[in-house]
């Protein structure tokens, strides 16, 4: 019996991650038609009494402001060209800060957030973790990085119901996403840790100040040059 449930566990397991690299692979090419969080935001709504239309529209990379893309990089993850998913200095160091208590500090990189807000659930179990690792390997294995920025930027959510940059910025600012400013950027990118909470048109003078940090970062990495980086960064 014991042999029989191995052998089922380990044939579950090759089912998945076959399915996985499938998915993941086709995903390469096939712009995702939602993600999870979208899908975990609309059953909210509906348990909460108050149902949300959620706000997407796809839009290919030459389509998003360049402004807006190293904006992203510069709030979320500057060292996005150079690793291979995870950022293991930054992961300890919120670890020892979360060690030491307070509020807790995340490390999470573009790669890993992609992952989790496009296959999995919300939350801190052990299971998530490791099934979210497994998918910013294969995402950062099979996709360039051009590729998971184009998703991301396409999926992070932006306030109740606005998912994308094209919606973003039709909601905040009244222009498509590829007419952005470098302010407007910025602007969007400072809300990101707690986009239903902050507003991107409306900014708090917290939010202002983390969007004046965040140009400064972009500057510093090169502005919208250093996007010339992700075109030779790992990657099929």
């Amino acid at each position: 019996m014991l042999l029989s449930l191995i052998r089922r566990l380990v044939r579950a397991f090759a089912w998945f991650a076959a399915g996985s690299i499938v998915l993941v692979l086709v995903l390469r090419w096939v712009p995702p038609p939602g993600t999870a969080l979208m899908v975990e935001r609309k059953i909210d709504s509906w348990f909460d009494g108050q149902p949300i239309d959620l706000q997407r529209d796809w839009e290919p990379w030459d389509k998003i402001s360049d402004d807006l893309k190293v904006a992203v990089i510069a709030g979320e993850d500057q060292k996005f060209a150079t690793h291979w998913g995870f950022d293991i200095p930054a992961i300890q160091a919120a670890f020892a800060h979360n060690e030491r208590g307070g509020a807790l500090r995340g490390a999470s990189t573009l790669s890993q957030q992609v992952a989790k807000n496009q296959f999995l659930w919300s939350g801190r179990s052990w299971l998530r973790k490791g099934l979210e690792a497994w998918f910013t390997g294969l995402i950062e294995l099979f996709w360039s990085k051009q590729r998971i920025l184009e998703v991301y930027l396409n999926s992070a959510e932006w306030g109740e119901g606005v998912f994308g940059a094209q919606a973003a910025a039709q909601h905040h600012f009244g222009i498509d996403a590829s007419r952005l400013s470098r302010q407007q950027a910025s602007q969007l990118a400072a809300v990101l840790p707690s986009p239903l909470n902050w507003s991107a048109s409306r900014p708090s003078p917290y939010v202002a100040r983390r969007a004046s940090w965040i140009r400064q970062q972009m500057n510093q990495l090169g502005g919208t040059g250093y996007l010339v980086q992700l075109e030779h960064a790992r990657g099929p």
